[in-house]
């Protein structure tokens, strides 16, 4: 049987492979809410420009409404053999509304209509990242706060450096998130721009107005060029590389909890809300959450590459290849997203051990900057000299 989206081109339907590894309703089905707004958002200019009669959009718009009902109270049935969300919606609409439904496809592709969902669900998740950023700097910062003076060794190299503060170190990961949070808002701006009225890849003959639809869908203005409208990810993989970024500043900080929660450090401890115990030795207390932080990051970091490696070698403009776009952001986001959640938990549960900070503050000589520094303040010694008495000073103690 012939796929009825298609129209009259093919005279049988796909091969059973064919149609597996060209379905993607398992994952796609999770853009109905940005294509339900897409397509109201397009119906309604379709009736502002005269190009469908008023009394139609309302049919379809209402029957969208319900679609939207239908899905989010789990009462919609999808189908691999429409293919995508949006071949699915547009079959669940003929049957609520009758042959109306068709008109809702005028003027747009799938192409501009895959590219708007998507930018309508990174935005969303940049909106959710950007404030889970936030929650966690606030959490750093109050626990800098509470622990501004208390001394724990700097390192370098893993090893002894200068004595900080607690604070101190705590601040270094506000500034990186700080920096995370900002890269983010910048590619929000950039994303923030509207696909839809580019078709297939040519623009359209219908006097459609592009401004409208984009004001609908809070676009800032629609995309200038029709070919990079339907062709572009540029979004996604500069959201994945931020995400990539922010997941290593997620695992560093992680990586310290796991080297802390150690009794050979014993720097800070976490209660049992984010440890596990073990199945053979009673006296275990693992990091399992910030262990599972730091693992995320390959994951996040993993779907940046896969991307990367899907488009480098497109021609211009839309390729099937670029349905393989999805998955990796759909696994990534929200991992990034539990792993900010993971960690503001854990920065708020996290106590700090003063006595074993301040003590190993004191050992493997790391005042010995300092040292140095008193010998060039105070004896106007040359810094390299100062330097070397002050080493040999270590070696014989």
């Amino acid at each position: 049987m012939k796929n009825s989206m298609w129209g009259g081109r093919f005279a049988a339907g796909p091969d059973q492979l064919m149609e597996e590894i060209n379905a993607s309703i398992e994952f796609d089905k999770r853009l109905y809410a940005q294509d339900i707004a897409g397509s109201i958002a397009h119906c309604e200019m379709l009736a502002a420009t005269g190009i469908i009669p008023e009394e139609d959009s309302k049919t379809i718009i209402d029957g969208l409404n319900t679609i939207r009902v239908q899905i989010e109270s789990d009462k919609f049935t999808f189908s691999r053999k429409l293919e995508d969300i949006h071949m699915n919606i547009e079959a669940a609409l003929a049957d609520l509304v009758g042959p109306v439904a068709g008109k809702l496809h005028t003027a747009r592709s799938r192409n501009d209509q895959v590219a708007t969902d998507f930018r309508l669900y990174i935005r969303d998740q940049v909106d959710v990242l950007d404030e889970q950023i936030g929650a966690l700097m606030l959490a750093l910062a109050n626990k800098a706060h509470e622990h501004a003076a208390l001394v724990m060794p700097g390192f370098t190299h893993l090893q002894s450096a200068q004595p900080v503060t607690f604070g101190h170190h705590c601040l270094a990961y506000v500034e990186m998130f700080a920096r995370d949070r900002d890269r983010l808002k910048d590619t929000r701006k950039r994303l923030n721009v509207s696909p839809l009225g580019a078709a297939a890849l040519a623009g359209t003959s219908f006097p459609i107005d592009r401004e409208m639809t984009a004001r609908a869908l809070g676009f800032d203005a629609p995309m200038r060029n029709s070919l990079d409208a339907v062709s572009d990810r540029d979004f996604v993989l500069e959201t994945l590389a931020n995400a990539s970024i922010t997941a290593v500043h997620l695992s560093r900080l992680a990586e310290e909890i796991v080297i802390w929660s150690t009794s050979a450090f014993g720097f800070a401890r976490l209660s049992d809300a984010f440890t596990t115990g073990s199945s053979i030795m009673p006296q275990k207390r693992n990091p399992d959450a910030a262990e599972l932080v730091r693992a995320k990051s390959g994951r996040i970091i993993g779907a940046l590459q896969s991307l990367l490696v899907v488009m480098k070698g497109l021609p211009l403009a839309y390729s099937k290849d670029m349905q393989e776009d999805k998955e990796p952001a759909f696994d990534a986001l929200p991992s990034l997203s539990i792993a900010l959640a993971t960690m503001t938990g854990m920065i708020g549960d996290i106590e700090p051990q003063p006595r074993a900070m301040r003590k190993a503050a004191g050992a493997g000589y790391s005042t010995a900057t300092d040292l140095a520094d008193w010998l060039v303040q105070v004896l106007a010694m040359p810094f390299r000299e100062a330097h070397h008495v002050t080493g040999a000073i270590v070696s014989r103690a």
